[in-house]
């Protein structure tokens, strides 16, 4: 039902998204896409870069006096540092002389360039390292802002916070009210004060040292009506749909629903969510599965981690292969962030909402705003029937 596709390299002149299947009508004010995409932008341990981008949304495609018509919506992203990379960058007019400064043939452990340059036949990494970068995940923020925009208007919430930096990790359990209103104030995204503190001063170490960290995020999600997703065919399942959204994101690894790996240490009897029934409705005692039961949302808050692994790369770089001399050699030091945990954080939030907007239009969807909402109401009457 709900698609996009995004272009742009890095250090082009422009990232873009196309987005297909928006009902007509929806009101989609920019301030609230460049709201996400600066929130992307933040976070300790963040690199130069974020020093010159000012991300904002220019639309140029769906929109009309605010509102979208039900046509494809087209986001361009405009990269400030387009003007110093102009000559080793442009699509037809580069200069060869500029284009072999920033030819690259080390590639670095963990990232991209050594499979994607053997894949596309490419002698330069940098034709791999443009697109493999987290850069791309701008315009899956624009995406997953037009998504969110949607969902907002059938009441459902979504926020995310940090919940580990290398080693240290929040143990307790925050509400969703306390991760809306207490995570956008700490640096990482961290609602205790006090191990944020740590954090930033861990990832201050890392970034004396040459080095990086990885992390968890939690995305919660309230507000999710019964039913999203379905149990008859695995590529309709709402965890799975959901998982993949999530490590497709650059350098995560591990994504977990709900209780996660921990269920494998517990008894069934000591994990599963009793069910009950109160004021017309049904319920769960507890929420251990996450939202989520026979791959569809359960009506409880959907509870999403992924973990990512630390950045690629080094200040100090570890070692390679030059694939031109193929003697060993140090990587190549790329413009980097030391942590890129909290930001990840906020693209995790987009592309969580933007599969459930697809997955809400999937059961409720239709040519305008307003007959999605006559969709959900009948089904929801339906429900408390049942």
């Amino acid at each position: 039902m709900l698609r996009f596709l995004t272009a742009g390299e890095s250090h082009g002149e422009a990232l873009s998204v196309i987005i297909d299947g928006i009902p007509a009508n929806l009101p989609l004010p920019l301030d609230k896409v460049n709201f996400w995409l600066a929130e992307r932008q933040k976070g300790h341990g963040r690199g130069g870069r974020m020093k010159i981008e000012k991300d904002q949304a220019h639309v140029i495609g769906g929109l009309r006096n605010g509102r979208t018509l039900g046509s494809p919506v087209s986001i361009l992203i405009h990269n400030k540092d387009w003007a110093n990379w102009e000559k080793m960058m442009h699509a037809e007019h580069g200069s060869p002389a500029h284009m072999q400064s920033v030819a690259l043939s080390r590639p670095r452990p963990g990232h991209a360039d050594l499979a994607g340059s053997l894949k596309y036949a490419q002698t330069d990494l940098r034709n791999i390292l443009e697109r493999a970068s987290a850069r791309e995940t701008t315009s899956r923020t624009a995406a997953g802002a037009v998504a969110i925009a949607l969902l907002e208007q059938f009441g459902v919430q979504i926020t995310a916070h940090v919940v580990q930096i290398g080693p240290l990790q929040l143990k307790a359990r925050p509400s969703f009210a306390s991760i809306a209103k207490d995570a956008p104030l700490s640096d990482v995204r961290c609602v205790d004060p006090a191990l944020s503190k740590r954090m930033v001063a861990l990832i201050d170490k890392a970034k004396k040292n040459g080095d990086s960290l990885g992390g968890t995020f939690e995305v919660r999600v309230k507000g999710l009506p019964i039913g999203l997703g379905s149990h008859v065919q695995w590529d309709r399942k709402l965890d799975g749909r959901l998982a993949q959204a999530l490590i497709s994101i650059q350098s995560v690894k591990a994504v977990q629903v709900g209780l996660g790996v921990d269920y494998a240490s517990h008894f069934g009897s000591e994990v599963h969510d009793e069910i009950f029934w109160r004021a017309g409705a049904y319920g769960h005692k507890s929420n251990n599965a996450g939202g989520i039961e026979g791959g569809m949302s359960n009506g409880e808050e959907l509870v999403l981690r992924a973990s990512m692994k630390p950045i690629p790369t080094l200040m100090k770089p570890l070692g390679t292969v030059d694939m031109k001399t193929k003697e060993p050699i140090k990587a190549k030091y790329e413009r980097s962030d030391t942590c890129s945990v909290p930001a990840a954080a906020v693209v995790g939030c987009a592309v969580v909402a933007f599969e459930l907007a697809d997955a809400f239009l999937e059961k409720f969807g239709g040519d305008s705003l307003e007959e999605c909402k006559a969709h959900l109401k009948s089904s929801l009457a339906l429900q408390k029937r049942r």
